[in-house]
């Protein structure tokens, strides 16, 4: 499984999250607490927004450790929202095309976890995307199909209805093949004003995802991450299976997240 963190407030350099805290993310990348592997040595990658509103997109087949382009990126780029990523693969050789975060115009997307018989669905699930956003396929992930699914049912219009859809569109193509449907499906993405994320799985094993103030005495900034990057208690919470969480300027907003209701809607 992959380790990830996502953080939205004041800008900060990304080194505060990704290579500083004593369990950053560098440091997840070699000895993961809470995933099936403690090794996530399969590429990585970080979005960023700043003035443009395209993100700024790095990604290298690397371990994360061993990139000293990363660290040295990390300490120089400052940014008020990020995304970051280091892959442990489950589909997909390591490839760059391959590494989390994926990009399309402003959006930018990163996911831990799986769909289970993905050989046996992936046909059936790219067979909906339109020809323009079959076209930005550009890698063999299930990840970065899930994304063109959402985007193929309106992440521009309403990111939480949209993810609900696309699962739920692959819950129905799995019961079409006679497919006992098992998707574990923690994950991140933002248009470059909020932070959206989400914790689902179809069995009792849903990817961690915790929530936390990167200060918790003024509130300043929002990560949310895989696992903490300190042993400060006070400062994490998890975020149960079957949420959907916003961050914005508004505060945190948490919600259920349910894709089984949208089964029937996208028969119909």
């Amino acid at each position: 499984m992959c380790r990830w963190v996502a953080y939205r407030g004041r800008r900060r350099f990304l080194e505060d999250l990704i290579t500083s805290p004593a369990h950053s993310l560098i440091d997840q990348s070699q000895c993961a607490t809470e995933a099936k592997t403690a090794t996530n040595g399969d590429g990585f990658g970080i979005a960023w927004y700043g003035e443009r509103d395209e993100p700024g997109h790095y990604r290298d087949i690397l371990p994360a450790w061993s990139d000293d382009n990363l660290r040295s990126l990390a300490r120089q780029i400052g940014s008020g929202l990020f995304l970051a990523h280091v892959r442990a693969s489950t589909a997909g050789r390591t490839t760059r095309d391959n590494c989390h975060p994926f990009v399309h115009g402003r959006w930018s997307f990163m996911h831990n976890g799986q769909l289970g018989d993905f050989e046996r669905l992936e046909r059936r699930l790219e067979a909906r995307l339109d020809d323009a956003l079959y076209g930005e396929r550009k890698g063999s992930t299930d990840s970065e199909l899930l994304f063109l699914l959402a985007l193929e049912f309106g992440l521009e219009k309403n990111p939480k209805l949209a993810l609900e859809a696309a699962l739920g569109f692959v819950l129905r193509e799995a019961i079409a093949l006679g497919i006992r449907p098992l998707i574990r499906f923690t994950a991140a993405l933002s248009d470059g004003r909020a932070l959206y994320c989400v914790r689902y799985a179809t069995d009792r094993h849903a990817p961690t995802l915790y929530s936390g103030a990167m200060c918790p005495l003024t509130g300043d900034g929002h990560c949310l991450v895989s696992e903490p990057f300190d042993e400060d208690a006070g400062r994490w919470s998890e975020i149960p299976s079957g949420s959907f969480v916003t961050v914005s300027d508004r505060g945190v907003a948490v919600e259920p997240f349910d894709p089984s209701g949208a089964v029937q809607a996208i028969a119909v």
